[in-house]
């Protein structure tokens, strides 16, 4: 009987086993992952088994994709078609912009006005001030919306919104909701007004599967009119002028125009996929067309582990290829696959000035570690990296030849490419690329630029930062 139950047992594992391969092959595109989940599953039983059904699966689907479909027109200001929009794009950007019209099927907005705001110190008082002269609608959505000094500073200005009238709209992801103790949740329920939402709960056993997929986006929109959008979290760190024990430098924008519906109708698809009923109704009371105010021809272009995902990334390359004089990158975590590190290489031996901006120490244990594994082959081919001083630097700022802007929240690596909900602004304006082109040469007159000649670490230094490099897509 024993033997027989052995027999059973044995022939349902092989069965499990011959299943999971068989999706492996059939659902992962990526080659060496295919091959490291299908060795997991056969070298470790049952564990390797559970991990693949758990972290490796693709299991979203959003049905609120479909709000794509839905009156995407009213998001172009003036209604021109994308030749004419293309005439307002300097000539050497054609092909980027024809890109991301294939990448994501959305007009770029023209007439808004993008403006950067460097640390919550310049930040959360704006943010405030908005959302307390609130009058009929706000929406905020955050990894990180932490009960702290930083969180505290919001809670007047909600209060004050409530009892003006406006619908109030919060949406924390479930993994960042729980960096501070206690979270936020129970100060904002006091609230009587505001509807709360937790993307994915990173405790309910029914997002087990999900564990891996975290909301990183950040943006507040209120009424219809302004938006705060960028990769800034709301945080005591990021008062870096109050000295705060772990102090954060970063950078998000304030955006006005008509590219602010875009924002609004992400947030909206976001919220409906955390299980809360579209609010159509009272966007409607917002205006959809709104007059110019400035000279930022702008787009969001969305991200995630959905069944179309890998937007941000493909972007990322698209403009590393189009790229005539000049790429910076600022980014607080770099630890891109293979595709974007030869392109970068491939940019720098054309003869564009490839810059990349990273932390001195990151904020993440092993991660500068692992990020050093990728040094010398970048270095050797032309790219320039440069390691700012503390305080860590969170920023996020793609440019390219001073006129294209890409900026939001998405890092330089697996986890933003393949697994977070992540979004960002593509801006042209010459105005714009020249302030932030600023900020980024005010980091990198700070940082301490990274020698070739220093990157032969010794052999056991380097089977550390390569055997964490291996670890890439869960940091």
């Amino acid at each position: 009987m024993e033997t027989l139950s052995f027999t059973i047992a044995g022939f349902l594992l092989l069965l499990l086993h011959i299943v999971v391969t068989v999706h492996i092959i059939l659902h992962k595109d990526d080659v060496p992952s295919a091959i490291a989940w299908t060795g997991l599953v056969w070298l470790a039983p049952v564990i390797g088994c559970i991990a693949y059904i758990i972290l490796g699966i693709n299991r979203v689907r959003r049905k609120a994709l479909r709000l794509h479909n839905r009156g995407a027109d009213i998001f172009t200001l003036t209604g021109k078609t994308p030749e004419e929009i293309e005439k307002e794009v300097p000539p050497s950007l054609w092909q980027l912009l024809r890109l991301g019209y294939k990448v994501h099927p959305q007009h770029l907005s023209l007439g808004n006005s993008v403006r950067p705001l460097i640390n919550g110190d310049e930040a959360y008082p704006l943010m405030c001030a908005a959302i307390a002269s609130a009058q009929k609608e706000v929406l905020i959505a955050s990894y990180i919306f932490n009960n702290d000094k930083a969180g505290q500073m919001f809670i007047p200005a909600l209060k004050q919104a409530v009892k003006n009238g406006a619908a109030v709209r919060m949406l924390i992801d479930g993994v960042g909701l729980n960096y501070s103790r206690p979270n936020i949740r129970a100060a904002l329920k006091k609230i009587r007004g505001i509807e709360f939402s937790v993307f994915l709960p990173s405790k309910s056993p029914v997002n087990l599967p999900f564990v891996n997929l975290r909301n990183h986006r950040k943006m507040m929109i209120i009424d219809g009119q302004t938006a705060f959008f960028g990769g800034m979290n709301v945080a005591e760190g990021d008062l870096v002028s109050q000295h705060p024990k772990e102090p954060i430098q970063d950078v998000t924008f304030e955006i006005k125009g008509p590219v602010v519906n875009q924002i609004a109708r992400l947030f909206e698809e976001d919220w409906i996929f955390s299980g809360r009923k579209p609010f159509l109704p009272a966007t409607n009371r917002l205006p959809k067309q709104q007059s110019a105010t400035g000279h930022t021809a702008a787009r969001i272009i969305p991200d995630g582990p959905d069944a179309d995902y890998g937007k941000i990334e493909r972007m990322c390359l698209g403009a590393l290829a189009c790229a005539q004089k000049s790429a910076r990158i600022v980014t607080p975590y770099f630890l891109p696959q293979n595709d974007i590190l030869s392109a970068l290489e491939t940019a720098a031996m054309r003869g564009v000035e490839v810059e990349v901006i990273l932390p001195q120490k990151s904020n993440i244990f092993g991660m500068d570690w692992a990020m050093e594994a990728n040094f010398r082959r970048l270095l050797s081919k032309g790219v320039k990296i440069y390691r700012t001083q503390p305080p860590f630097d969170h920023s996020k700022l793609f440019l390219v030849d001073d006129v294209w802007l890409f900026a939001g929240s998405a890092n330089w690596d697996v986890r933003s490419f393949k697994l977070n909900f992540e979004s960002n602004i593509e801006c042209y304006d010459l105005e714009l690329a020249k302030q932030v082109r600023k900020i980024i040469e005010d980091k990198k007159a700070k940082a301490t630029p990274v020698q070739y000649q220093h990157m032969r670490p010794p052999i056991l230094r380097t089977l550390r930062n390569n055997a964490l490099r291996l670890l890439t897509p869960y940091y």
